[in-house]
């Protein structure tokens, strides 16, 4: 059993991992996150009807996050490689999604001349999501471990706590967020538009704005909790050295 253990091992090399089942479906997931972000950025994107497909692209691409994860636990094939093409692909997404809203709305409806409000607004969730995700993996990854479990999150500020150990909570706030971002996007193409998609959407934005306000409130949370626990693993090496 062990001389099997042993050649399983030594048999799996880089390239094997690059081609795991999971890691495929990443693949696709950043493919089709470019092409949506594309086409939402060409020319006359209403009058062709590019947003539409760009939308379609979008979700299919938040939604292979969902079957990626499967695929990984049913075929045994989690790999560090794998979390860290699914974390970089969920941050780009939604960065370049917020980046899109903020020069359509300023566009749209910020005043020239005025304070561009509508593109500020975007530039600092793109600014607090970065930041707020990049210290919670180089807090957790600096303890060696990983930044949803209880152990990497032990002693954080109890918002951080509970966003990661309640996975209904976790997943309101993270579904929340991405479809007020989806539905905003959408609604600009649908002003002066009576039918019922257009009501099923503006409803759909009104349930997920609370999910997207708790969720920029936690960002904040983690942020600060992610610093101090930096912070706090300094003095304890500092003590030792003492």
């Amino acid at each position: 059993d062990n001389d099997n253990k042993t050649m399983t091992t030594t048999s799996t090399a880089a390239t094997h991992v690059l081609w795991y089942i999971p890691n495929l479906i990443g693949y696709a997931r950043v493919m089709l996150t470019l092409g949506s972000l594309v086409l939402m950025m060409m020319p006359n994107v209403a009058s062709n009807n590019y947003w539409i497909w760009a939308i379609g692209m979008y979700v299919s691409s938040f939604v292979g996050d969902l079957f990626d994860g499967m695929a990984a636990r049913h075929f045994n094939q989690c790999s560090t490689f794998g979390g860290l093409l699914d974390m970089v692909t969920d941050r780009c997404s939604t960065l370049g999604l917020l980046y899109v809203l903020g020069g359509d709305y300023n566009r749209k409806y910020d005043v020239a001349g005025d304070f561009p409000y509508w593109r500020c607004l975007f530039l600092s969730l793109i600014i607090l999501d970065i930041a707020s995700h990049w210290c919670q993996m180089y807090s957790t990854c600096s303890l060696q471990q990983h930044h949803k479990s209880s152990e990497g999150n032990e002693g954080r500020n109890i918002i951080v706590r509970l966003y990661y150990d309640v996975y209904l909570f976790f997943g309101y706030c993270c579904v929340g967020a991405e479809f007020t971002y989806i539905c905003l996007y959408m609604i600009q193409f649908l002003e002066g538009n009576e039918q019922w998609h257009t009501t099923v959407i503006q409803y759909l934005l009104y349930a997920c704005i609370p999910g997207c306000i708790v969720k920029q409130i936690v960002n904040v949370y983690q942020l600060c909790s992610a610093c101090y626990a930096v912070a706090d693993h300094d003095a304890k090496l500092k003590i030792k050295q003492q």
